[in-house]
């Protein structure tokens, strides 16, 4: 019995080792790989021919915006592509917002499911618990339920 409640408490550590080792890469990866790319990306929208198509894009809406139809079309305000603007200008408000909410949320989150993990099995201060339950005439986690069952019987009688 003793060898299975070390194996229980050995395998809930593991899992909830497991939980804030995803949660912490969860947090970690997406800013990171994310800033490995925005040089390249950078590089990339900062070509000729990348703002060239913005520019016809951009002539194509503002012809469209004129016609009459189901759909008016907003000729897009900025010279530049979005994409640019938001990897130069907006990148680390972007990264900050991911680990504030991914954070908050995932952490939240974990501690809910190793708080599930550790009520489900007795956790911390389950003896302390039924000695509380068992004083106050309530069964403790099945323990006692035929007495609990009599009692209940002879009150209703």
């Amino acid at each position: 019995m003793g060898g299975m409640v070390r194996r229980e408490a050995f395998l809930r550590t593991v899992a909830i080792g497991l939980i804030v080792a995803v949660w912490l890469a969860a947090l970690i990866l997406p800013p990171l790989l994310l800033l490995r790319a925005r040089a390249d990306w950078l590089e990339q929208w900062d070509r000729p021919e990348a703002q060239s198509q913005w520019d016809a894009f951009r002539q194509d809406m503002r012809q469209q915006s004129g016609r009459d139809g189901p759909v008016q079309r907003k000729v897009p305000k900025s010279a530049e592509p979005p994409v640019r603007v938001w990897l130069r200008d907006y990148f680390q408000l972007a990264v900050v917002a991911w680990v504030l909410f991914m954070g908050v949320l995932g952490g939240f989150f974990s501690l809910l499911v190793v708080g599930v993990l550790r009520g489900a099995a007795g956790g911390i201060g389950s003896r302390q618990i039924c000695a509380t339950s068992l004083a106050q005439d309530k069964p403790c986690r099945h323990r006692n339920d035929e007495k609990q069952h009599e009692r209940d019987a002879n009150d209703t009688h």
